[in-house]
């Protein structure tokens, strides 16, 4: 597995998108139940004002840094191969290789007219691709019946990637919960569903490298983003600084 790096108080694998790929495809084949959770600031500030969901998203079976702050302090804590794993970007690769490997895939969030969508454009660019299992949710807490009814379908339809957006920390929680019923590999994606189905647009690329998606969204969502990055980020920023001002003063980590 990969190593990892903790950032402020959340543990964030070293990865690439190929690696991420490898590894999950390889637990989707044997049908593992496993989750994966894909960081950003959010998750991160999430983590470090509730143990109880930092419990939850360190036992995952790999944390992938899709922030690109989170790059930014993997690399300034000495780790100069790390690399962004964008949730988006990992959900079309690993549809790519789930297509070629003969592997069925599943969507459960979103609202039907996304998924309906996003189904259309993935039929288009994967022809090979099986997706087994498309559900949207109430937006509500579901009942124990409710719940134990989706994880019977999810496993006769026999996917072994089930892709979850249902946003955080609702998607973590859920996927904790249900690892060891679900019989496949859980990835939470957050809103993947929506800019893949064309939903909500793409920050352009180079506000992506230059760490200010999160302002592109600000700019296009701003009712119900604006408590998310007004009030997370600059506490990020500012706890940020303290964990590497600490490690500078007890001396510096060797580079991996």
């Amino acid at each position: 597995m990969p190593d990892k790096v903790q950032v402020l108080e959340l543990d964030v694998n070293l990865t690439t998108v190929p690696s991420v790929v490898r590894i999950l495809m390889d637990w989707a084949q044997r049908r593992e139940s496993r989750y994966v959770c894909i960081a950003n600031v959010h998750m991160c500030m999430e983590c470090h004002d509730h143990p109880d969901f930092r419990e939850v998203v360190n036992g995952a079976d790999l944390v992938v840094p899709d922030g690109r702050p989170l790059v930014w302090m993997q690399y300034l804590l000495g780790h100069r191969k790390a690399s962004q794993v964008r949730g988006s970007d990992l959900t079309l690769a690993l549809c790519e290789q789930a297509g070629r490997a003969g592997v069925s895939v599943g969507f459960y969030g979103g609202t039907p007219g996304v998924l309906d969508r996003l189904l259309s454009i993935l039929q288009e660019l994967y022809p090979d691709l099986k997706v087994a299992f498309l559900h949207s949710p109430p937006f509500r807490a579901l009942t124990h019946l409710e719940l134990t009814k989706d994880v019977e379908r999810i496993n006769a339809s026999g996917v072994g990637i089930l892709f979850v957006g249902l946003g955080c920390p609702k998607q973590e929680r859920l996927m904790a919960q249900q690892r060891g019923s679900v019989q496949a590999v859980m990835l939470g994606v957050g809103a993947a569903f929506d800019f893949l189905a064309g939903a909500k647009p793409h920050a352009p690329r180079w506000m992506q490298e230059a760490g200010l998606e999160w302002l592109f969204r600000l700019a296009y969502e701003p009712k119900r983003l604006w408590r998310r990055y007004i009030l997370l980020n600059p506490r990020f920023l500012w706890l940020a600084g303290k964990q590497l001002l600490l490690r500078k003063k007890k001396g510096s980590v060797p580079s991996s």
